[in-house]
């Protein structure tokens, strides 16, 4: 089994001492380059990396914000969907209101007039007031501002 002698390419074969030293201070400009263009690349990458990590922070808090809307969202969905069952309520309450009788005498009628013994409705709607402590402090620092 003999192998065929054939030539090896010039980029497979080991240059000469001779050639080396020729070629290599010629090739140096062009390495020098090559690294520094590299090394450009390179700052051009970590400052992508780091704009990337900022960009991917920035749509975590607006993941947040965008959960938060949604919650929101649906809070009022259900107010607006019940809205129908308020207005029935109050139309109800106020249907039930009684009315004021028809004075009798000028001294009745004289009264109506001014307004003082008037009957006013019963209050139709109830609000709760478990979180006016809480909302009481608040109105004294506006008002001390």
């Amino acid at each position: 089994m003999s192998y065929s002698s054939r030539p090896l390419g010039s980029h497979l074969r080991q240059p000469s001492m001779g050639g080396s030293l020729g070629s290599s201070a010629g090739q140096s400009p062009i390495l020098q380059a090559r690294i520094n263009e590299k090394r450009a690349e390179l700052e051009n990458l970590k400052q992508l990396r780091d704009l990337s990590a900022g960009l991917a922070g920035q749509m975590q808090m607006l993941e947040e914000k965008l959960s938060t809307l949604s919650d929101g969202t649906e809070a009022v969905a259900t107010v607006l969907g019940n809205w129908h069952n308020v207005l029935q309520a109050i139309s109800m309450a106020s249907m039930k209101i009684p009315k004021p009788k028809e004075p009798n005498d000028i001294e009745e009628e004289s009264e109506r007039k001014t307004g003082s013994e008037v009957p006013l409705p019963q209050t139709l709607v109830r609000i709760p007031t478990e979180h006016a402590p809480m909302l009481q402090p608040t109105t004294n620092e506006e008002s001390n501002d």
